[in-house]
């Protein structure tokens, strides 16, 4: 069995907590000896153990001399728990094997430079593509600062998502608005404008047990305050992007029901979305959905900050020239200036299809 082998495992293993790790990374681990593998692991959330020092404690004393593969380089530096390199100096450990170095600034291949410092023998770049293509919200996230953008939205074979009265409900098929609400679990925050709290009144909640936020675009502050959003029965934090004319009591109404209104100056009429997107990561907010409506999927399109897509698609013909599109904004002048989108599946869910793919690859 090779490196590539065991490698594959530490990825799957990192898939475990696929969704549950943010703002951290999706991180698999695994110590070989003998070629049997001695203790297997992956980090399940911020601030618990990290992989390496889960599959660390369970081999103890066997680790010594053994091999370590991990889909990322090992931390030195402090955050939420100790380095994990000294953990790995300590055990014995005689090799690491790595999928790929770790993007974030303060790591970048020193964990790498001090464990051959000690001896210990390193190999980096196993299955290196595999392993940054399940950690790409994070890559975004710690290079950039700001979150990994998934755009979803439900249309039409036509690409409508209303009709042109507005209504909406429902173009999809109910197996596929299951299968579209769990995958909210995945993300940190959904992301809406204004106009689809007024028109839809959705809930926008989500299953997941982590830390989760609801941000709605509202530059002059129209939200409802009975809006569902605000229901008690979801635990999300909300987030109200305005503008800075936006009326001060309005703010404070909305601050006391426990919402928290970010205040943005507009650039042409509308919020900077690149600016919220920053002031998303400073609450470390890696990894939005993009639900809608079409004007707030279009506006993410035209400032460049799509990452990924996900279009149900159902086979259903609406037409008419005033009804809504799933992507609208300013849009481009010429065809070669078109989103391209890459390395695209599809899957039939239900009756209904869903296209995804990617709009940036971290190569």
């Amino acid at each position: 069995m090779n490196d590539e082998y065991y490698m594959r495992i530490a990825i799957n293993l990192a898939l475990k907590a696929k969704g549950q790790t943010s703002p951290n990374p999706l991180v698999g681990a695994l110590i070989v000896k003998n070629s049997r593998i001695i203790s297997s692991g992956y980090h399940h959330k911020a601030g618990l153990p990290h992989a390496e020092i889960i599959v660390l404690n369970k081999a103890g004393k066997k680790a010594k001399g053994a091999k370590l593969y991990i889909n990322l380089e090992p931390c030195c530096h402090f955050g939420r728990t100790a380095p994990c390199v000294y953990a790995i100096l300590e055990s014995g450990i005689k090799k690491v094997i790595i999928g790929t170095i770790d993007p974030n600034p303060m790591m970048n291949g020193k964990s790498i430079k001090l464990l051959q410092a000690h001896g210990v023998e390193v190999k980096a770049g196993i299955l290196e593509k595999e392993c940054l293509d399940i950690n790409q919200p994070f890559i975004k996230y710690i290079t950039k600062r700001i979150p990994y953008v998934t755009v979803k939205t439900a249309q039409s074979l036509d690409g409508r998502i209303a009709t042109k009265t507005g209504q909406s409900k429902w173009i999809t098929t109910e197996y596929a608005r299951k299968y579209s609400h769990n995958l909210r679990k995945l993300y940190d925050a959904i992301v809406v404008g204004v106009n689809t709290v007024i028109k839809d009144n959705p809930l926008l909640n989500s299953t997941t047990n982590k830390r989760f936020f609801k941000v709605v675009i509202d530059r002059e502050l129209k939200i409802s305050t009975k809006a569902r959003i605000f229901s008690k029965e979801s635990k999300a934090e909300i987030i109200i992007a305005s503008g800075n004319r936006a009326l001060e009591s309005k703010k404070n109404i909305l601050e006391k029901m426990g919402a928290k209104v970010l205040t943005f100056a507009p650039q042409k009429g509308q919020i900077p979305l690149k600016k919220l997107l920053s002031s998303l990561a400073e609450l470390e907010i890696s990894n939005i959905l993009v639900e809608g409506g079409g004007e707030t999927i279009g506006r993410f399109f035209d400032a460049n900050l799509v990452d990924k897509v996900l279009f149900f698609i159902a086979a259903k013909i609406i037409g008419g020239k005033e009804a809504i599109s799933s992507v609208m904004g300013e849009g481009i002048r010429k065809i070669s200036q078109a989103t391209q989108i890459k390395d695209w599946e599809f899957k039939k869910i239900g009756q209904d299809l869903l296209i995804e793919g990617n709009v940036y690859r971290y190569n």
